[in-house]
């Protein structure tokens, strides 16, 4: 547990089978209206947190800032936790290219893809663990591109103390609006920025409410292709696809972090970092809050995204439901 919460977090889902409620998940959820007040929150949403993967796009913005210039695509695919798909592996080494380099200077962990047909097609044609099939490869081929761009070393680009890094943190804190109290080393080896999940959310509205600038150039790249920032079968996929103009990142740890045009912006996190839970409650304050029932929004599609049997005997017989 971080050294900033508390052991006394709310239920925020309930694990249900045949009835009976066998399990709990604890958790803290904000909401921010438009002009950036807290409209709901649950649990604790003012203490530092490691949001993990949801904070990519906002590294994102700071190479975006530095000068780093990529076709839309390739800015979601900066933003990603992808798959491993095909188009992302291609997407990465495009934007290796584009700096003169090769996935060699990746310094990201070897690993196989998110997902299971494309992990499965590596292992059917004798590959194995690579540092470009790990998640994180975008990102970090975009930081390398950024330090090409600029003249840095790219040998110590993970460094927190490097120029790239640094620069990270100030669009970080100037966005989050709250100064980086922890600077801890992320799954796949980058500085990892902590801020509350209210900073979070704020960051997410200021990315999704710009029309102009870098900011409006990050938010339009997820815009336009979400299938690049997470996969082709994710549910943040489908969230993007049924709510009209949605920025949103999950990350590791159960975070997830999302944002509307209009400055509304949702970030929630929870203590046992379930992934399987976290759908589950991003739906449930979509809900909570009316966007189901809004004009153009697939609220359908919302609901199922936040939709998650139990089996028994490889048949339904509970869900995970929301508690808040």
């Amino acid at each position: 547990m971080s050294a900033g919460l508390s052991a006394g977090l709310p239920v925020v889902a309930e694990i249900v089978r045949s009835g009976f409620v066998e399990g709990h998940h604890y958790g803290s959820i904000v909401a921010l209206a438009a002009g950036g007040s807290v409209d709901w929150s649950v649990g604790e949403v003012d203490v530092p947190v490691l949001p993990r993967s949801s904070n990519k796009p906002i590294q994102a913005l700071a190479m975006v800032e530095l000068g780093l210039d990529l076709p839309p695509e390739l800015v979601a695919l900066a933003c990603a936790s992808h798959s491993g798909e095909p188009f992302h592996v291609d997407g990465v080494r495009r934007i290796l290219a584009s700096a003169g380099l090769d996935e060699s200077a990746l310094q990201t962990p070897a690993d196989y893809p998110l997902d299971d047909d494309a992990r499965e097609a590596v292992v059917r044609d004798g590959g194995s663990r690579s540092p470009i099939l790990m998640n994180c490869s975008g990102k970090h081929a975009a930081m390398l591109a950024t330090c090409v761009l600029q003249g840095w070393d790219t040998a110590t680009y993970l460094a927190p103390d490097h120029p790239l890094q640094q620069a990270i943190s100030a669009t970080f804190a100037r966005l989050t609006g709250e100064p980086v109290t922890t600077v801890a080393v992320d799954g796949c080896g980058a500085p990892l920025l902590s801020t509350s999940l209210v900073g979070l959310a704020r960051a997410f509205a200021a990315l999704a409410t710009a029309t102009e600038g870098p900011e409006q150039r990050v938010a339009e790249a997820i815009r336009q292709h979400p299938q690049y920032v997470s996969g082709t079968t994710r549910d943040e996929l489908r969230l993007h696809r049924a709510i009209p103009g949605l920025i949103g990142k999950a990350g590791a740890e159960s975070c997830y972090a999302i944002a509307l045009p209009d400055g509304r912006a949702w970030a929630l996190k929870t203590d046992d970092g379930a992934a399987r839970v976290r759908p589950v409650l991003m739906a449930e304050a979509l809900r909570r809050s009316g966007v189901l029932d809004e004009p153009g929004v697939d609220g359908e599609a919302v609901a199922e995204t936040g939709r998650h049997e139990l089996l028994g005997g490889g048949k339904p017989v509970g869900e995970i439901r929301a508690a808040f």
